[in-house]
């Protein structure tokens, strides 16, 4: 990795449990109704991220972190009834949520499960998506690199993060969560995607369009990262580095 952690957490906890600190905060989130509300607000570079992976029917899509689920419902919608969409969340209230709110969607799953620790299959998905969450993952380059075991060759990863070193706005919020965070340049993360064997498409800042009777702030200034990455054509074993 190019760059270092911006915060570490002392707590007892999560020294057992490097998870536990996050979960805790994104029951509390699910209990009060936030993912609803992060839908709403990550919905602009959601989407843009969730597009660049170009999804076919009949594909198999991933969301990292998937919240209440509103990806995977995008994605069931796309890859239609031959396809599956799937979401992984460590937090027990987001998966419940997220299940309440995809009910009735035969394509779908849900795991309860704190990546890169899962059941999921290798060489599965045509693409997977990740809002938010990278940055909160103990080794993020551990995490790219089982990214990259999961896509089948030529498949797409679209991260999209909004504490990244440009960011200067997004800097506080590990205090302010009480949450350790690792804290990458937009240089860092491209880095990081190559040293997991992704090929990086795109790296760009999705500037916000201003709201009507709002103040303009970070997300039309600067925006949140996103970069795409794709595992090589077949041939290319991530393994081999």
């Amino acid at each position: 990795m190019t760059d270092s952690p911006a915060a570490s957490n002392g707590d007892r906890d999560v020294l057992q449990d490097p998870h536990a600190r996050v979960r805790a905060v994104f029951d509390d989130w699910a209990d009060r109704g936030r993912a609803e509300g992060m839908e709403t607000g990550h919905a602009f570079s959601a989407r843009a991220g969730f597009e660049r992976l170009a999804l076919e029917a009949g594909a198999h899509y991933l969301d990292i972190g998937c919240g209440n689920g509103y990806t995977v419902r995008w994605a069931a919608e796309v890859v239609g009834a031959e396809g599956r969409a799937v979401g992984i969340d460590l937090s027990p209230n987001m998966v419940e949520r997220a299940r309440t709110l995809s009910s009735g969607l035969a394509n779908v799953q849900f795991h309860e499960a704190a990546f890169p620790n899962h059941a999921l299959p290798r060489e599965a998905f045509a693409g997977i998506f990740s809002m938010e969450v990278l940055y909160y993952l103990p080794d993020v380059g551990a995490a790219l690199a089982e990214i990259c075991r999961l896509l089948v060759p030529g498949g797409r990863f679209a991260c999209v993060v909004d504490y990244y070193r440009e960011n200067e706005a997004s800097h506080s919020w590990p205090d302010d969560l009480g949450v350790a965070m690792n804290l990458l340049s937009m240089a860092g993360w491209r880095g990081a995607f190559e040293e997991a064997g992704l090929t990086v498409l795109e790296q760009t800042c999705l500037q916000y369009p201003l709201e009507a009777g709002k103040e303009p702030g970070w997300k039309q200034s600067q925006g949140s990262l996103m970069t795409v990455g794709q595992r090589p054509a077949a041939g290319h074993d991530p393994d081999a580095g």
